[in-house]
């Protein structure tokens, strides 16, 4: 019976070291990686069905960005008051919006 219980106790405790209640059931492998002409990485993903909004990380960096869908001449434009991710064809374009600064242009999936 002791052999039973301490069985029992060890799967409970091995399942219980797998799970993390703070854990997000969603991918986290889904970004899409580009690397600009200035050699700046850049991850972005949507974040919905329609495409009206991406998350951005720059660099592989811990911060994202969510942007909205901005009208645009042609491609899509996302920004919000700190950064523009604009998407024509297979590539992309970013900067920061307040100073214009470019982070890299001619972005390309790698």
């Amino acid at each position: 019976m002791k052999g039973l219980i301490a069985v029992a106790a060890l799967g409970l405790l091995g399942g219980c070291a797998q799970w993390n209640p703070f854990q997000s059931s969603a991918p986290v492998d889904n970004w899409t990686t580009w690397t600009c002409d200035s050699q700046a990485k850049v991850l972005w993903r949507y974040t919905d069905a329609g495409q009206k909004a991406v998350d951005v990380r720059l660099g592989g960096g811990d911060q994202v960005y969510r942007l909205k869908e901005e009208p645009g001449a042609s491609g899509a434009l996302y920004s919000d008051d700190m950064l523009a991710f604009h998407i024509k064809g297979n590539e992309g374009l970013v900067y920061w919006v307040a100073t214009n600064d470019l982070i890299g242009r001619g972005c390309k999936a790698e």
